[in-house]
């Protein structure tokens, strides 16, 4: 039944697929429109076939993404207004009786369809796009290994969670939604602390760095920084892409660094050394804890806001469902929240390229700018990323601050 919250839902859900495939067209057409010249700081640096191809890459990605976001609200209509939904519930209470074990076949026949639905587009992305411009070294059965090991410890990290949220609702009462938030916080810390041991070597392999020299230039720099870890990985990322990459993961003592291999073949040891004094600015400068400070209070706010929505009749009529449930409402929550904030999404843009410019500068007080700049040049180069974005679609997506910024200040400093 059609009410003021449908027309509401599907006024932000149009409004949000709109600017989203406006932000995209805008970004294609600035790419292309400056895909004859390389930018004047990096003329020296990338070739114009280089910078074409970057150009070609992105511009294959966004077109590729305008669909997906049109199918992506097709789907959104499908679950809801179209039945999707209601049919998951049905199968469930064909299978159990009320209580928590429905709630959870509920949740995750739909995180089934789902990624199902989403299967396709991911194997387009590998096999067509990334292939085509060199980057894809998956084979297939690795591809759907993933996929299926995916499902396997999403279910086995996240259902447990889910079941304690549905007891919360069930036995504590009208404030659940605050032991439920506490509850998510404490799982997603604990979640981090046992990734780099537990979760992630299910999917890549984890080796001790062998290059001596490198590793003690590493080592160098943690002594200066006053920074201690477990170990210096390194990742094979070239099983899956060609692109490179190295981050930070873990808590406390287990914390490591890992670096994909695919990194160490594209830089020297001092553009490395360089990459790594930027990823500790990110520690030492506290931005990480600040996201996760930011992120606790933000789903606090979405758990007070869900513990109100599922009281209300009108929340799951205005979506089409007609079997109101605690397991339910959070799957609805999770469909109807994605319009409505995503003009909020600049502002989370926004605070990350403020944390990277910070970081840039952290790593320039404890390695040669120079060789950041020289690294991040062969990183944009060697990863097809765009010199050229749309400013526009730059503010809304980019976690980064644009290449030509980026260096400018580093080339200040």
């Amino acid at each position: 039944m059609i009410n003021t919250f449908s027309i509401v839902f599907l006024a932000a859900l149009a409004a949000a697929t709109a600017a989203r495939l406006w932000l995209a067209w805008r970004h294609v057409r600035h790419v292309a429109a400056h895909r004859a010249q390389v930018p004047a700081a990096f003329a020296d640096e990338i070739a114009l076939a280089e910078h074409q191809k970057a150009a070609d890459y992105s511009g294959a990605k966004t077109r590729f993404a305008m669909i997906d976001v049109a199918f992506g609200a097709v789907v959104t209509l499908a679950f809801t207004f179209g039945g999707g939904l209601e049919l998951l519930h049905q199968v469930s209470a064909s299978w159990l009786t009320d209580g928590i074990l429905r709630g959870l076949v509920l949740i995750a026949l739909t995180v089934l369809v789902n990624a199902l639905i989403d299967l396709p587009s991911d194997y387009y992305r590998a096999f067509v796009i990334e292939a085509r411009f060199g980057f894809n070294k998956m084979t297939r059965g690795l591809f759907f290994a993933d996929a299926a090991k995916g499902l396997a410890v999403g279910a086995l990290l996240l259902l447990p969670l889910v079941a304690a949220i549905l007891w919360f609702i069930r036995e504590v009462g009208e404030y659940w939604w605050l032991y439920a938030w506490g509850a998510t916080v404490a799982y997603s810390l604990f979640v981090q602390f046992i990734a780099p041991t537990v979760i992630a070597p299910l999917f890549n392999k984890f080796s001790p760095m062998q290059d001596i020299e490198l590793k003690e230039r590493v080592e160098r720099l943690l002594a200066r920084c006053g920074f201690k870890v477990k170990g210096l990985m390194v990742m094979d990322g070239s099983r899956r892409s060609a692109h490179g990459n190295a981050y930070f993961t873990g808590f406390g003592n287990s914390k490591r660094i890992v670096f994909f291999d695919t990194l160490l073949k594209q830089l020297n040891p001092a553009e490395v050394e360089a990459v790594l004094a930027h990823e500790l600015g990110h520690f030492r400068l506290r931005h990480i804890v600040k996201r996760m400070t930011w992120t606790a209070a933000a789903s606090l706010g979405f758990f007070w806001l869900l513990g109100f929505l599922m009281q209300q009749p009108w929340f799951y009529a205005g979506l089409g469902v007609s079997s109101p449930s605690p397991a339910m409402a959070l799957v609805l929550f999770l469909f109807a929240i994605p319009p409505f904030t995503f003009l909020l999404q600049p502002l989370g843009a926004m605070y990350s390229r403020k944390h990277e410019f910070e970081a840039d500068q952290y790593a320039a007080q404890y390695s040669a700018a120079r060789d950041l700049v020289s690294a991040l040049v062969k990183l944009y180069r060697d990863n097809a990323s765009t010199l050229t974005p749309d400013p526009l679609y730059s503010a809304f997506y980019d976690s980064h601050p644009p290449a030509v910024a980026r260096i400018a200040r580093l080339q200040k400093a």
